[in-house]
């Protein structure tokens, strides 16, 4: 079980192609590209969440306890 050779990659490429069509893979990596970006802002929105909760009134500065 090792990395992907281009053999594989090609043939891969070849089964996508003739399963989905010419047509339909753009429509695909579009939406591939979109669902991709999304998660990113939703992972990095969750870290400013928690940059936030370490600010002003946060617990870094002392200003509450849970």
């Amino acid at each position: 079980m090792g990395s992907l050779g281009w053999g594989e990659i090609l043939l891969i490429a070849v089964v996508v192609i003739l399963l989905f069509g010419a047509r339909r893979l753009p429509e695909i990596g579009k939406g591939l590209g979109e669902g991709i970006r999304s998660f990113r802002n939703a992972f990095r929105g969750g870290d400013d969440v928690e940059r936030g909760k370490e600010g002003p009134g946060g617990s870094a500065s002392g200003g509450g306890t849970k």
